[in-house]
């Protein structure tokens, strides 16, 4: 009688069933691909969300620190503002004069105003887009009209934290060694890439992939114990499937 052969396979090892110890093997990769961590990503915080950034003349009942509260908002991440020609953009860190609603006679490192151009009744879209690049408290206001518009709500106070820390475009430029100084070197003004994140987007909160260098490619994998731990262990699963492989 012709018997048939079957076309299962089956292993065996001195140590009892090797489909067992491949299961063991992909657990602990499995597990350890657990291990190493992914970095988390930047993000793009619209102020006010689909209402936009105006006052409350403009908008009745607008309370953008009511929409900035409960936010984790840390360093590198971006504040998109969505507004029209008729509103500004100040940025400050001291509190007075952020209350008084007035830095007309505000020092020269007071405030930083990203919308310098004069206000005008305009209905043109205007997008300003803030990175956050220190920590602790931040408040932003708009400074037109002598303050009547941030008298009328548009403002708010916000606390970065550390977070992931600066991406590397949007860090200071590293100092370069001493050499003969350029007659303008004193009034040179650090030269930040304010382009991260590249696609600046209209929602609420947009995650960004985090930034590796300064050419704004995304990030490939992480470092730390995870990645150092990763390395160790790789080779060694790599050893106990070969080890495994030749006691069939």
């Amino acid at each position: 009688m012709h018997r048939q052969r079957s076309t299962g396979f089956r292993f065996s090892s001195p140590g009892g069933n090797l489909s067992l110890s491949l299961l063991l093997v992909a657990a602990a990769a499995a597990a350890l691909g657990a291990a190493v961590p992914r970095a988390a990503a930047y993000k793009n915080y619209t102020v006010g969300d689909d209402k936009g950034w105006y006052d409350g003349l403009t908008l009745p009942g607008v309370d953008y620190q009511d929409w900035a509260d409960g936010k984790n908002f840390s360093l590198g991440e971006f504040l998109i503002f969505n507004t029209d020609k008729n509103h500004s953009v100040v940025q400050t860190r001291n509190e007075t004069l952020y209350k008084s609603c007035d830095y007309n006679d505000s020092g020269p490192d007071d405030t930083v105003e990203w919308s310098a151009a004069a206000p005008e009744f305009s209905k043109d879209a205007v997008t300003v887009a803030v990175p956050l690049l220190k920590e602790g408290a931040e408040y932003f206001f708009s400074g037109n009209y002598d303050g009547e518009q941030c008298e009328n709500g548009q403002r708010f106070a916000i606390t970065v934290v550390h977070g992931q820390g600066l991406p590397p475009d949007l860090r200071p430029p590293a100092a370069e060694a001493p050499g003969p100084a350029a007659d303008d070197a004193a009034d040179a003004a650090p030269a930040f890439d304010f382009s991260h994140p590249k696609n600046v987007t209209t929602t609420a909160d947009t995650s960004t992939a985090p930034l590796d260098d300064a050419d704004g490619k995304p990030s490939t994998g992480g470092s730390g114990p995870g990645r150092t731990l990763a390395r160790l262990i790789g080779p060694c699963l790599v050893a106990a499937i070969v080890l495994l492989a030749a006691q069939v």
